[in-house]
């Protein structure tokens, strides 16, 4: 199922009224409950998704959770609800104990604008502190729509979103941890480099000087990397290009306009020069036939002359520019049809002082 569609169109409407929208109920109305149908649920059906679900915890009594999704009769996704102004580090110990008394699989903490998926990497049964997919539908990086995807009911799988989560969860904290290694590389950082470039003694100074250079050396790879890829892709479509040029004029260098399609053209000319411009007669010679065109226009066909083949014929056009193919003996027997050509011609003449 394709969520791409529906997750822009989302992320749209969001931005055109989150600024008139200023209660939590509201949030859950305009905001959330559209993302839990676009993943595929049904949120007017109680037996797949429930509002306020019960998730009391010992003698903490009267505990709910805003939605919890079901599959099988069993909850599968719980979803705690936030207005979109607030803060969503403030609430996830909250969600950790819904967590923990339904037994779901996959918790989401969201105010209508981010999202954060947990699960329980960990320790079985206690929500992990941190979320494996974290986004904000108003800026989506086109990576995460597939894992999106992977929570919409037809996908739904809960081992593969388990054994996914892991490398989701991991990878987005190595990525984190290399950029803040790029903006202020630590000195244990610093020196790993410089250990195995360096022969000298590693004083105050040369970790300074290798802090700068260290900083400055995986900027210049990133950029490097980043102008490969363009280079590459650009290389690409310039090799696509010439493919698709070369293949046109592969398909002209087959064509050969032999004297009798000039022939005929001279004929239809000598037809319909007391009528119209000879000038705005023109021809095009294909593979297929031999196309003469009023002003150039391939919406404006006059005839095809196929004259290649063991059997000569004619396409004329109709009003509707219907095709009707004739045989001919040879080319003297376009002039049977001449009725029919200059009809085409007022056709067109007609249709364009309607245009004017």
């Amino acid at each position: 199922m394709d969520v791409h569609t529906p997750i822009k169109a989302l992320a749209d409407k969001i931005e055109q009224l989150k600024d008139k929208i200023e209660t939590e109920e509201s949030t859950k109305h305009a905001f959330v409950l559209p993302f839990i149908n676009l993943l595929g649920y049904d949120s007017f059906d109680p037996t797949e998704v429930v509002p306020e679900f019960t998730a009391d915890l010992g003698l903490k009594k009267g505990e709910k959770v805003d939605y919890a999704i079901f599959q099988n009769e069993e909850p599968v996704l719980i979803i705690e609800c936030k207005n979109w102004k607030e803060d969503l580090n403030l609430h996830n110990s909250q969600l950790a104990r819904y967590f923990h008394v339904t037994h779901t699989r996959f918790a989401l903490l969201t105010n209508g604008i981010e999202y954060r998926f947990y699960t329980d990497l960990e320790e079985t049964n206690i929500m992990d502190e941190k979320p494996f997919l974290e986004f904000d539908i108003a800026h989506l990086k086109e990576n995460t729509i597939p894992e999106i995807a992977k929570f919409h009911k037809s996908n739904f799988d809960v081992d593969k979103i388990v054994d996914n989560a892991s490398s989701l969860k991991y990878t987005k904290e190595i990525k984190k941890l290399i950029s803040q290694k790029l903006q202020e590389p630590s000195y244990d950082f610093v020196r790993l480099f410089a250990n195995q470039v360096y022969s000298g003694r590693l004083t105050e100074r040369v970790m300074e000087e290798f802090t700068e250079l260290v900083q400055k050396a995986f900027n210049q790879t990133i950029s490097e990397k980043v102008n490969d890829r363009l280079n590459s892709a650009l290389n690409k479509e310039a090799e696509k290009q010439h493919e698709e040029i070369t293949e046109i004029d592969e398909e002209v260098s087959k064509v050969v306009t032999t004297e009798e399609e000039l022939e005929g053209f001279r004929i239809v000319v000598a037809i319909l020069r007391r009528k119209i411009s000879i000038e705005r007669i023109v021809h095009r010679d294909t593979q297929s036939y031999f196309g003469i065109l009023l002003d150039d226009n391939n919406r404006k066909p006059i005839c095809r002359l196929h004259l290649d083949g063991s059997k000569k014929y004619i396409s004329l056009f109709d009003q509707d520019k219907n095709v009707h193919r004739e045989h001919i003996e040879s080319i003297n027997n376009i002039y049977d049809f001449e009725e029919q050509l200059l009809s085409t011609i007022n056709t067109y003449e007609e249709m364009n002082s309607t245009a004017e």
